[in-house]
């Protein structure tokens, strides 16, 4: 898949849980935001990440086995045809990932790792870098470098927040146009960026309230895409529920994005 498959006069959306759970709930959700994009003429890459390795606690819940997350991921795309994205995080993931996925994306905190960009472009898929919380948005050019220096120019970059103090996070709309100068699409994470981290319980918090409004503000500032993770029930959600969207809500925010969208195009 190429970014170029995701332009159109909409912006383009990401979505899906955190992590793979399990076969039902990737294809419920799919399906429900499938449904929805569709109607709303919104390009749709389906977002799950196969494993996690960035968790604040040795027991926090990682994944179900890369190889079933993987095929869960590809029965995704074969069912409803529909491009799949998914992170890794170490360089011989790369080429595993890339068999069963449209894009890989990098993990904020690994931004940097260059040996990590390599091998994410020498699959020739798509990359979507996340900024780090740590970086400003000029800095982000050169991670972009290393991904186009490797042969592939198929890249985007994914705004997360930044670091606030110890156990929060902003959002610099600034960055989105300064990010875009660099001539490849800037997409808001609009879950991520409201996040707590360093909580106390050793699991991160969040604001899932004001999901909308980050996301809002990002479509009048002119953000190429949007990054959603969403859930049928959070609340027991076994990663990041604390700042997921819940599934039953997505369809009337798109709805009102798209007014947005539409009243600024």
């Amino acid at each position: 898949m190429n970014i170029k498959d995701l332009k159109n006069d909409n912006f383009f959306l990401l979505a899906g849980p955190c992590v793979i759970e399990g076969e039902e709930m990737a294809l419920h959700i799919a399906e429900k935001v499938m449904n929805i994009t569709s109607k709303l003429d919104i390009p749709y890459v389906f977002k799950g990440s196969y494993r996690k390795a960035n968790r604040s606690r040795v027991d926090s819940f990682t994944g179900i086995g890369d190889e079933k997350a993987l095929k869960i991921l590809r029965k995704v795309r074969e069912t409803f045809g529909i491009p799949v994205v998914t992170d890794i995080h170490e360089t011989h993931e790369a080429a595993m990932a890339a068999e069963y996925v449209d894009v890989l994306q990098i993990p904020a905190f690994l931004c940097r790792q260059t040996d990590l960009l390599i091998a994410a472009a020498q699959t020739g898929k798509m990359v979507n870098i996340k900024k780090g919380q740590f970086l400003a948005p000029h800095a982000m050019k050169f991670a972009i470098q290393k991904v186009i220096d490797s042969g592939n120019t198929n890249v985007s970059v994914t705004e997360r927040g930044v670091s606030f103090g110890y156990g929060d996070l902003i959002v610099d709309y600034r960055g989105i146009p300064e990010m875009q100068e660099f001539g490849y699409p800037v997409i808001l994470d609009g879950t991520h960026s409201l996040q707590k981290p360093n909580q106390q319980s050793g699991v991160t918090g969040g604001q899932p309230k004001l999901i909308e409004t980050i996301c809002k503000a990002g479509i009048a500032v002119g953000v190429d895409g949007l990054f959603i993770e969403t859930h049928h029930d959070p609340a027991n959600a076994k990663s990041d529920g604390a700042n997921m969207l819940p599934l039953d809500q997505m369809e009337g925010l798109m709805t009102r994005l798209m007014r947005i969208k539409e009243a600024i195009r």
